[in-house]
């Protein structure tokens, strides 16, 4: 175990903001749904914004997981202080999140009630023509958060990490307060019910990519970057971004759509299961995110490491980490159990509705020691040592043999209750943490993905 204090206040301070992001956008979520849920009784509204945001986590997912990838590449060309390669980078990974976030949006406006059929059953007529109101205004948002992703990820491989504060701050306090004007229709505007909540998603994205962009360009001093470094495209930077970086976005991104299709199983279920994971999702978020957060920072710590070629200390990081994340899997678990009936209580849920995710929280939530121990190998320790092709490896194995398989098979064969359904959906969290423990005996997952010579 490391016992330099240095070491902790290094990985606290490059997560804790991005902790703090990811809290208040969950915030903002919650608070979206929870004004949402308050439009009808029924929860329709409710079960269309939720089943519309399967999409929107898929998109914003892989975003994450494409910005993520080059983290792994500019934190061990931080470890060399080789800032001339990593411009290129920059540039490489900016353009493929502008890409993928066009590229969705023009989908979702060309074929809306196309793409909303994957998620939400042909039968729920009403929940659909909800979702066709939201939908193709939320997907003007993915632009404007693609570029955020990618800034963000460019300076947390720096380890500036002080601009997520900031951004997340605006955003929250932007999207909260259009949210409750939008919504309801307050200081003299109409009331839009889903309409306004999607529109101040979109305000919100765009004055919180603002913040980033100013002080990505005219504030921090550690990346000495101007708007035209991100158009000056290498052949090697995409090389190597394609090598090291991309899998941890296509790790991302098809975990991501694994997601999206176990919603398609849930959106078979009707309302009352709808609603139910809906809340219950959220609860398993708010249980997680500092988790991933914490990961993030030690990918960046390690990568360091890894990119300074000191892999005596990259050993020692490792079994830090993993003992750390293992305790605050067991502690997160135990809050998650003992807070879900006040939580679900936050949502005015009618009696079997929350009834059924009381039920769900209370069979999974020991499935959160699994997810935060893993989640520690693959997305800190192996991610930032560039072992990020086996984790996709990994990842599609469990998704696609295991987890959708299973959840089908529960669901339209079976047909279990519909608790051990959404268990099926989180099998895979029960077996992961026994692949990453293995991986990280010996030396295999080290790899130094750093080009030696300055261009």
């Amino acid at each position: 175990m490391i016992r330099d204090k240095a070491f902790y206040r290094n990985i606290l301070r490059l997560s804790l903001p991005a902790a703090f992001q990811a809290l208040m956008s969950l915030v903002v979520v919650m608070a979206d749904n929870v004004m949402v849920a308050s439009l009808d009784p029924l929860g329709l509204s409710l079960a269309a914004v939720s089943q519309s945001n399967a999409v929107t986590n898929f998109v914003n997912a892989s975003l994450t997981g494409l910005a993520g990838g080059g983290v792994v590449l500019v934190a061990q060309y931080w470890g060399k202080r080789d800032m001339a390669r990593i411009k290129p980078v920059c540039a490489a990974i900016t353009t493929a999140c502008i890409g993928l976030a066009l590229a969705v949006t023009a989908l979702v406006l060309l074929f809306p009630a196309q793409v909303l059929r994957l998620v939400i059953s042909g039968k729920e007529r009403e929940i659909t023509a909800l979702a066709l109101q939201y939908l193709p205004i939320l997907c003007l948002s993915y632009l404007p958060f693609a570029l955020t992703a990618a800034m963000i990820g460019m300076l947390r491989g720096v380890e500036v990490v002080r601009v997520t504060l900031y951004a997340t701050a605006v955003s929250l306090i932007t999207n909260i307060t259009l949210n409750y004007i939008l919504i309801f229709g307050k200081l003299g505007l109409p009331a839009l019910g889903v309409r306004g909540a999607a529109i101040a998603t979109v305000l919100a994205r765009l004055i919180e990519a603002a913040v980033v962009a100013y002080y990505l360009f005219f504030r921090q001093q550690a990346l000495p970057l101007r708007p035209r470094d991100l158009a000056r495209h290498r052949r090697w930077a995409w090389q190597d971004y394609a090598r090291y970086g991309l899998p941890v976005g296509l790790t991302d991104a098809q975990w991501a759509l694994v997601g999206m299709l176990k919603m398609v199983i849930i959106g078979q279920m009707g309302r009352v299961m709808i609603n139910a994971v809906a809340v219950t999702d959220m609860l398993f978020n708010l249980g997680t995110l500092f988790t991933f957060s914490l990961a993030g920072g030690a990918a960046v710590v390690v990568g360091k490491a890894v990119g300074a070629g000191d892999y005596a200390l990259v050993h020692a990081y490792s079994r830090t980490i993993q003992g750390m994340f293992l305790i605050i899997g067991v502690v997160m678990s135990l809050v998650v159990f003992l807070l879900r009936w006040p939580f679900i209580g936050l949502y005015g849920l009618e009696g079997q509705t929350a009834a059924l995710t009381a039920s769900m929280v209370a069979i999974c939530a020991p499935t959160l020691i699994g997810t935060t121990y893993h989640a520690s190998c693959f997305v800190g320790i192996n991610r930032g040592a560039g072992d990020s092709r086996f984790v996709m490896l990994v990842d599609m194995i469990c998704g696609w043999l295991v987890v959708l398989p299973l959840a089908a098979l529960s669901a339209f064969v079976l047909h279990l209750p519909l608790q051990w359904i959404y268990f099926m959906t989180r099998i895979d969290q029960t077996f992961k943490w026994i692949i990453a423990w293995l991986r990280l005996r010996g030396d295999r997952w080290i790899h130094n993905v750093t080009r030696e010579a300055a261009p």
